[in-house]
């Protein structure tokens, strides 16, 4: 069967029609067109023709125009719109114009890096003039850099090597930073929360070192359709922009389909396993030979649905269809031999954290389905936009799993659909972000004692990394005295620096992988089985010191999973407020959590089949959160004694931490909720909901301000919930809050709306 086949057949296969909540049918639309401009180099626009390109599409035009002007500018259209060509053009004919021309690429991951390096240099050889352009990331070899430094027009690069590798080491670079021209920051909407705020501060560094040098280079981003693209763009480069969104490119036709599970436990809320709908579902379309692929919110549900999908699919009823998995973790080969399966369309299905959400070539995919809420409708999108490059029609399906958050999204389908995408929130001026980027900068260059490195207390805190003996002021100028490296203590991406390497004891300590510092303790826990590429590996010993797991291969038919306790202090009120006699507030927070237990889950039935306890090291994040203090006598106003509040409680912060992130629309693993019966900071009973990134970057405060809104929607959620005494799409399943949890939880959002 061919597409439209199998989706009329979806229209009357009962096992999928009566769960499918909304169908979207996107119509096609026609490509705008303009001219290519006057002034570009004959060579470029004959090249161009040569491959049949005769015509921008309007929003390159606008792009290309407001770049010669000299405007520092942001460009958003939707994926696979010919982004590239929007700066590629203007670059490229400067350097043609001007050999002393040179670019800076920054892109968010190696792996789209050496994508953009490939389709760069492919212009380039066919335009046969000699355009020096290299990539410069941790893998670059030592002999290869010396040659980039002095002869590269284009850098291609991360922020993590901006900030770590070229910036602390300026005087080795004197060429690019003279003649710095352009600086393009690509998928800009990849950068909020700590990432974006980082990056403000290493594009602030990048700005006060080409002033040194004598250059003032043009800044030109890229993203996808998110809320306030020039606004998160003159965050991060510290200047106004000039916004392009006049979309001109073509696209098919489009079908979004929203998929519920059925409930198969009306008591409990229970639905379906939204990972096993996703793998009935893509069987469909890979069976035919359709190419397909498979969005999984974490790595585990990537490994558990490849495993699922390589079953099915051996040899000899596979008849030779190629399903791969790909993650991060994975190591870089692996993942471009996988890109070029699939651009080759030798990989038919292929499943995939986001890791593949952003602009890496892999081709036209004709299906895309996305298994539970990914994070953000931006990320919706991106992942919807892998599916359908070509004219022909493409179609999305969105399977939810039975999370509060994916219901209320698969019975409110214009909030999907039709509402604004997210903002993009950062905080560059973030005192601890900031600190640490004044202490790099000030390696870079000693800073003048009137300097401004953030709107307000550059002064201050160079005064503080004075009196710490870190810098040392003389002659008006602040010197760094230190013999400590600062970038190198500095992650962009985390809080700690650190990632665990996985070496496979079974093949001579071969490196197979690795993970963060924070997920060590969930997926390298001794006795974990740690999935890689549908293979099982049972984790024999965690090294935490030398920051090493060692696995050994492992036949089992079971995966692991972990779980985690978290104890919440407070440090400091930032602002708070009395309301209906119980007390909001927002501030800093230290959360201490340690992985305590794992449990042994058989695939295919996802039943418990064993368990045991852990003693891992404890691990502290330093962050904000916003918190709700209910009076000391709530559970006798409300009639809800002993065990009955704790439950009412514990369903109240479940519901809160699940809806929280579509109000202040961030990720849903930046925000954890922990209630306390009796807090030691206040001794009240207390929902916390704090940031799960390090340090914070503003979603505590935004909650506070717009609490009512945040209660008046979860308490909508509960209510129409139709389980009996609680649910994983509501407050938590009853044998978590008990059986009288959800009507406990009502009672208490109803008092803190003030209805008594």
């Amino acid at each position: 069967m061919n597409l439209p086949q199998i989706l009329e057949s979806f229209k009357t296969d009962p096992a999928i029609k009566n769960n499918i909540s909304h169908w979207e049918i996107i119509p096609p639309r026609e490509g705008i067109y303009e001219d290519f401009p006057e002034y570009l180099d004959a060579r470029l626009i004959s090249l161009f023709d040569k491959r049949g390109i005769n015509k921008l599409y309007s929003h390159q035009r606008s792009a290309v125009d407001s770049i010669h002007s000299g405007q520092d500018t942001v460009i958003v259209t939707p994926t696979a719109s010919g982004k590239t060509l929007c700066y590629n053009l203007p670059v490229l004919d400067s350097i043609i114009k001007n050999k002393s021309t040179r670019a800076l690429y920054l892109f968010p991951t190696k792996a789209l890096s050496q994508d953009q390096l490939a389709e760069l240099t492919g212009l380039i050889d066919a335009l046969d003039i000699d355009i020096k352009t290299y990539t410069f990331d941790g893998d670059t070899p030592q002999t290869a850099r010396r040659l980039i430094r002095s002869a590269g027009h284009i850098v291609v690069t991360n922020p993590d090597m901006l900030h770590a590798g070229i910036l602390p080491h300026h005087t080795k670079w004197i060429k690019l930073f003279e003649n710095l021209q352009y600086v393009v920051i690509d998928e800009i909407h990849h950068y909020r929360g700590i990432f974006g705020s980082h990056l403000a501060n290493v594009v602030r560094r990048l700005k006060r070192i080409c002033e040194f040098y004598g250059s003032n280079p043009i800044f030109i981003t890229c993203s996808a359709t998110i809320a306030n693209p020039d606004e998160l763009a003159e965050k991060i480069i510290g200047r106004k922009v000039h916004l392009v969104d006049n979309n001109g490119a073509p696209s098919g036709e489009k079908h979004f389909i929203i998929y519920n599970p059925p409930v198969i436990n009306k008591q409990l809320g229970i639905r379906k396993s939204a990972l096993n709908e996703a793998q009935d579902i893509a069987e469909k379309f890979i069976t035919n030979r359709i190419q397909t692929i498979i969005f999984a919110q974490y790595r585990l549900q990537v490994e558990v649905l490849l495993t699922y999908l390589r079953e099915r699919f051996k040899e000899p009823f596979g008849k030779n269809i190629r399903v791969a998995g790909y993650r991060g973790g994975y190591l870089p080969n692996q993942r471009r031999e996988i890109e070029q399966g699939l651009r080759r369309g030798e990989i038919i299905g292929v499943v995939s954290t986001n890791a593949l959400e952003l602009g890496i070539d892999i081709g036209a995919l004709d299906v895309s389905i996305i298994c539970g809420y990914p994070g953000s409708i931006s990320s919706v999108w991106q992942q919807a936009g892998r599916a359908g490059r070509r004219s022909g029609s493409s179609v999305t399906i969105f399977v939810a799993n039975s999370s509060a958050i994916n219901q209320f999204l698969a019975h409110n389908s214009t909030y999907l659909l039709k509402r604004t995408p997210e903002m993009g929130i950062i905080d560059p001026n973030n005192l601890i972000i900031s600190t640490n980027h004044i202490k790099c900068a000030s390696f870079e260059l000693p800073f003048h004692k009137e300097e401004a490195f953030r709107p307000d207390g550059t002064e201050e805190i160079l005064n503080y990394l004075e009196d710490q003996k870190i810098v040392r002021q003389t002659g008006g100028k602040y010197h760094w005295s230190s013999e400590i490296y600062p970038a190198q203590g500095v992650s962009l991406r985390s809080a700690s620096p650190d990632n665990f390497v996985i070496l496979n004891q079974t093949d001579n300590n071969r490196v197979i992988g690795e993970v963060d510092y924070y997920s060590a303790p969930i997926f390298l826990h001794p006795e974990a089985i740690y999935l890689h590429d549908a293979e099982q590996f049972q984790v024999t010993e965690l090294d935490w010191e030398g920051k090493k797991a060692y696995v050994k291969e492992a036949a089992v038919d079971y995966y692991t999973d972990a779980e985690t306790k978290s104890d919440l202090k407070v440090l400091s009120v930032s602002d708070e407020k009395r309301v209906y006699d119980a007390v909001l507030s927002w501030g800093e927070v230290t959360v201490t959590m340690v992985t305590v237990l794992f449990k042994k889950i058989k695939f295919h039935t996802h039943e418990n089949v064993g368990s045991g306890k852990l003693n891992l090291p404890e691990l502290e994040l330093h962050t904000n959160a916003f918190w709700y203090a209910f009076p000391g006598d709530i559970r006798f106003k409300l009639n809800l004694e002993g065990e009955t509040f704790g439950g009412a409680l514990r369903g109240l912060a479940n519901i809160l931490g699940k809806i929280a992130p579509l109000w202040v629309m961030c990720d849903p693993h930046d925000l954890r909720s922990i209630s306390q019966v009796r807090s030691p900071f206040s001794e009240l009973p207390t929902i916390y909901i704090y940031e799960n990134i390090p340090d914070g970057v503003g979603y505590s405060e935004k909650l506070f301000n717009i609490s009512d809104d945040l209660f008046r929607a979860c308490l909508e959620q509960v209510r129409e919930c139709p389980c009996q005494g609680g649910c994983p799409s509501c407050v938590g399943p009853a044998m978590e809050v008990g059986e009288s949890g959800k009507e406990g939880t009502i009672k208490l959002l109803r008092y803190m709306l003030g209805d008594k």
